[in-house]
């Protein structure tokens, strides 16, 4: 990764917390699909723009801290993802996880999934787990949850803030991954950058 100018992001910022998924296997597939990669690599400019949230939620909040669940994904692990999720028809598959054939944004490094923590690293509750399909994990749902009474005030609170502080830093977000955010839309991460394989 650092050979196609990726940056590890606890270099450009050591308060942002690290713990990929993929290296454990407390994800959905349930299976340590990283092997040896367990630092987060970014692009520089999502990196930096990742440091800014940081900045950004650590003048709001000097107890909270980002903390990472996965960043650059290489597309030999998209690959046993998407195949994880083979029993769903491929559209609702795309909905969590990008068809490989045409690489996700954490492919390019310019994506990043990631929570809200203490400064001990205990993750603030979000309503659901990371990777969790289902419409209790959509942001555009989160009313009509907390009108269901199945997320609380406590839990929107706190993926409202995730998304202030990332997106005032320049990242967009996604209507069914409270969790996920781009630095960069696909079609401009392609124009720039080339997948890892």
């Amino acid at each position: 990764m650092i050979r196609q100018g990726l940056v590890d992001i606890q270099t450009i910022d050591q308060t942002v917390l690290v713990e990929l998924k993929y290296s454990t296997t407390d994800n959905f597939v349930e299976k340590d699909v990283y092997g040896d990669l367990t630092r987060a690599y970014l692009q520089p400019m999502a990196a930096q723009k990742l440091a800014k949230a940081s900045k950004l939620l650590q003048q709001k909040h000097p107890d909270f801290r980002l903390l990472v669940y996965d960043a650059t994904r290489p597309r030999s692990v998209q690959w046993d993802l998407w195949n994880t999720l083979s029993h769903l028809p491929v559209n609702e598959r795309g909905k969590y996880v990008s068809n490989p054939r045409n690489g996700s944004v954490h492919n390019y490094g310019c994506a990043v999934d990631l929570t809200l923590a203490t400064k001990a690293g205990k993750p603030l509750d979000m309503g659901t787990k990371f990777d969790y399909f289902g419409e209790l994990g959509h942001p555009d749902k989160e009313l009509q949850m907390l009108k269901q009474g199945k997320l609380t005030q406590k839990q929107v609170e706190n993926r409202r803030l995730l998304r202030s502080v990332m997106r005032t830093a320049g990242f967009s977000s996604l209507k069914t991954e409270w969790w996920h955010f781009n630095a960069l839309s696909r079609a401009e991460a392609k124009k720039v950058y080339k997948i890892v394989e």
